[in-house]
């Protein structure tokens, strides 16, 4: 029974593996961008957990900056993917210039809540 479970996860590891090879070069990009975020919101989590949130306005700016920063990358990305046909008539330059419009407005809001 753990033979066949464990060689499902492997085929399953494969395929997946395969399957992500075939995705073009800019959507690995920003799926990096978004990995990227991610970790730097867990390292400020686990920065807070040992030392403490003594500005704890400070911490959740920057782990809702980390957050927000991601979410909005993966919004880019499922404007940009071409497989994506509900964004079709979407230029790529207008989801780049939405990203940076809405990220500067993020950043704002956040340097704001900063005080």
């Amino acid at each position: 029974m753990v033979k066949s479970t464990s060689k499902d996860a492997q085929d399953l590891f494969r395929s997946l593996r395969s399957a992500y090879s075939a995705t073009p070069t800019n959507l690995k990009i920003i799926d990096l961008y978004v990995v990227f975020a991610v970790f730097t919101a867990l390292i400020q989590v686990a920065y807070m957990a040992m030392v403490g949130s003594f500005p704890f306005n400070s911490f959740l700016s920057g782990v809702l900056s980390c957050v927000g920063t991601a979410v909005l990358a993966v919004c880019l990305r499922i404007q940009v993917n071409k497989e994506n046909k509900e964004f079709k008539d979407l230029a790529p330059e207008r989801a780049f210039a939405d990203f940076v419009l809405c990220n500067l407005v993020l950043h704002l809001v956040i340097i704001n809540f900063l005080g």
